[in-house]
């Protein structure tokens, strides 16, 4: 009963958040400058994906994402947004991390989670599905392998409904 209540908790948390817009939280992206999430993406669906310096599967499926993104690119028009959420202490190796590893999407660190509260994040790796119209349209948790390709997969959605 428990497992059953926990899975309607979760189901609605995620028909919620599909309803819901992009919040206009400003962050700060790997040069230091303040920028709008909304505006990152200019006018393209994105993925976001939450990580920090410490979670394991964050980087694993950033890693992933990173790996498949030129074949993705061939396919979908789309953007991929790396947000951390390593505090101020830990942004440097945040940023360190994310240069070294060479991923090919915009990097974000929101030191101040202003942005994670804002959109309810509360583990690590979570991620969203954002269409070009800053509409939340799916969010997952956690990460296994392959689990990647479902975020694509809600890209290529995005791309038919065009």
């Amino acid at each position: 009963m428990k497992r059953l209540l926990s899975l309607v908790v979760l189901m609605m948390s995620v028909m919620s958040l599909s309803a819901q817009q992009l919040p206009d939280v400003k962050i700060e992206n790997a040069q230091g400058k303040i920028v709008s999430i909304r505006s990152v993406a200019k006018g393209k669906p994105m993925i976001i994906s939450y990580w920090s310096i410490t979670c394991k599967p964050c980087i694993q499926e950033l890693n992933a994402i990173n790996d498949a993104l030129e074949e993705w690119r061939e396919e979908a028009d789309f953007e991929v947004v790396a947000i951390s959420t390593d505090d101020a202490r830990m942004k440097a190796s945040a940023k360190t991390i994310a240069s070294s590893r060479g991923w090919d999407f915009i990097c974000l660190f929101d030191d101040k989670q202003t942005l994670k509260r804002a959109m309810n994040v509360s583990l690590t790796p979570q991620s969203f599905v954002v269409d070009a119209n800053g509409k939340i349209v799916f969010s997952h948790s956690g990460y296994t392998p392959g689990s990647e390709q479902l975020l694509f997969d809600k890209i290529l959605e995005l791309k038919k409904k065009k």
